[in-house]
């Protein structure tokens, strides 16, 4: 398996070398809004330790992210008022990972309404912001 870069994009988001719309952080994981949502709300939560994905992730690394995974998730489906939620995260190239940092997309689901395709596309920065501070108080009247 190919070692871990720090130099990914989200290595990059964790050092304050890349802007992001954070939605939650504490000293192990960070939140942030999805840039190329497939659905409006689409957050991303990762490690602050950096393992490449899920098979080289240290196990307490691993069961704090799954914490804080459900725990963002639960803020999203209540801001987003979504009918569900999709909790996804792939394990190299051929599985269609493309950022080696490991994470899980939490991605709302509404009744009839399909997810966008992963695009390329970047979202209104604007319009994430306001998303990521509607999960934010949505996760604090939850808290």
């Amino acid at each position: 398996m190919t070692a871990y870069d720090p130099e990914n994009i989200f290595g990059k988001i964790l050092k304050g070398e890349i802007p992001s719309h954070k939605v939650f952080e504490d000293a192990d994981t960070l939140a942030f809004m999805d840039a190329m949502p497939q659905s409006r709300g689409h957050t991303l939560v990762i490690p602050k330790t950096g393992s490449r994905n899920l098979l080289d992730a240290d196990p307490q690394v691993l069961a704090t992210l799954i914490t804080r995974t459900q725990h963002v998730a639960r803020a999203v489906k209540a801001a987003m008022q979504a009918d569900g939620i999709r909790v996804v995260q792939f394990n190299e190239t051929a599985a269609g990972q493309t950022v080696f940092h490991l994470h899980f997309h939490v991605i709302p689901v509404y009744d009839g309404v399909p997810l966008k395709p992963h695009s390329g596309e970047m979202a209104d920065s604007a319009e994430l912001a306001g998303l990521a501070e509607k999960i934010r108080s949505a996760r604090k009247r939850r808290a």
